[in-house]
Formats: structure tokens, sequence, C-alpha cells
């Protein structure tokens, strides 16, 4: 009862919401003539371009290059990310030297790695797939780095002392100790990944969610760019409620919390 409440209750807001736009929309620009028409999106407009897109077949091959690539990439940043947290955890004098390095690497924001991109592997998928790569893999691993770093040292004594060392000592307690902090880490470094695959898909010609927002603009139509903003934003919502979400409660649930 509590869940549909909510449900309802979120229902009604969006609807209002939508109706307040609309609204917005009519006043400003039909009745006031503030705003130009191609300047600002209304919900009727961007549910014709949404009804425009899938006629064309556009928007389910775009939805799906742009997830294909948001995986591959992040999984390679997960790869790539995991091993480099073990180094900064492993050896102290790497995590001295490089940490600041890789802090300076994580703030910088994904755009700046399409020129690099483009030079090095030319306007093709494996450039997109390196921006994501470089979006989220410094994220991931000071994450990695931090969880394992909170472990609760009396696990570590205890199992210690019970005899786990080396590889057993990681896969028994620290692991499965540090699992709540790497889950939010990694969608943390999802988010990265996310935000790099629509930079280096605005940046090229591939087929994508980026590719559809250009066009959008090329186009000077408003709707359709206010569209897949919208599609971008709720697959990103998707994502981490019924995955990551769902992953992480039941990482919590096993774990007694």
């Amino acid at each position: 009862m509590t869940i549909t409440k909510a449900v309802a209750t979120q229902a009604v807001f969006y609807v209002l919401l939508l109706a307040a736009w609309q609204g917005l929309y009519f006043l400003c620009v039909s009745v006031l003539g503030l705003w130009k028409p191609y300047a600002f999106p209304n919900p009727i407009g961007v549910w014709k371009s949404l009804c425009v897109l899938i006629e064309q077949n556009m928007l389910f091959v775009a939805v799906y290059h742009s997830l294909k690539r948001a995986i591959i990439g992040f999984l390679l940043s997960i790869l790539t990310g995991v091993v480099l947290g073990f180094f900064l955890v492993k050896f102290k004098l790497l995590a001295e030297a490089f940490k600041p390095l890789i802090l300076g690497f994580q703030t910088l924001p994904s755009i700046c790695w399409v020129p690099f991109a483009i030079l090095w592997f030319g306007l093709n998928e494996t450039a997109i797939i390196f921006v994501i790569l470089m979006g989220s893999t410094f994220s991931i691993a000071l994450s990695v780095d931090m969880a394992i770093r909170n472990v609760n040292p009396l696990y570590i004594k205890a199992a210690k002392t019970m005899g786990a060392k080396g590889l057993e000592l990681y896969t028994k307690v620290i692991c499965p100790a540090s699992l709540p902090s790497l889950i939010t880490g990694l969608k943390q470094g999802w988010s990265f990944a996310w935000r790099s695959l629509m930079a280096g898909e605005v940046m090229s010609a591939s087929i994508g969610l980026g590719q559809a927002l250009t066009l959008g603009r090329d186009l000077a139509d408003i709707n359709r760019v206010m569209l897949i903003i919208i599609i971008i934003v709720i697959l990103g919502v998707l994502i981490e409620r019924f995955i990551f979400a769902g992953f992480e409660e039941k990482i919590l649930k096993k774990m007694g919390y």
C-alpha cells in the first residue's frame, strides 16, 4: 500500500509538472511572445519528436548503440580501476607518488580526452570507449583504494590470528567487508562513464544518443534536443535503480545490515 501510494504521488507530481511546463510555454510563447517557439521546448513538441524518432526507427537504434558502448567502456573501467586500486593499496610508495595525479585526472572533465581520442584512434568506436575508460577508471580506482583502506582493522587482525594470509585474506575477509563501499564506488564510476559516453558521442559521427543530440542541434529542433536529454536522464536513473541499487540491497541484506 505504501509503495502504491508513493507511485501515485510521483505520478501526480509529474503530471502537474508537465501541465505547468506546457502552461509556461503557452503563456510565454503563444500569449506574451517573450520567447521564440524554436528556443523553448514544450511537452507536446517533445512527444511529437518521440513519435517521429520511433517511426523512423532511430531512437531504439541510438539507445542500443549507446548502451553497448557504455557497458563495454564501463567493464573495461572496472577491470582497469580495480587493478589500479589494488596497486595503490598494496604499494605505499606507489600511492604516495601517483594518488595526487589520479585525483587530478578524476577531476578532469571527460571532454578533455576527446581530442586525444580523435588524434589517436580517429572518429570510431574505439575513440568513444577510450573516453569512457579515461572518464571512469580513476574514480573506480580511488573508490577501491578507499573501500579497502576503510575495512575494520579488527576483521583483518582476527583473520590473521586464525591463519588467513595473502590471497585468502583478500578473498575471504577484505573484499567481502569492503563490498558495500565498492558498490557505491561502482555507482559513481557508472555516472562518470555515462557522462563520458555522451561527451564522446557528441564529438563523433557514430550512431547513438550523442549523435541524435547533435542532430537536433543542427536542425534547430529544441524539442528533439530536450527529448534526448530526458531519455539520457531516464536511462541513467533506471540503470542505477534497477541494477546498482538492487545489487547493493542484496549485498547489505546478506551482510546483515
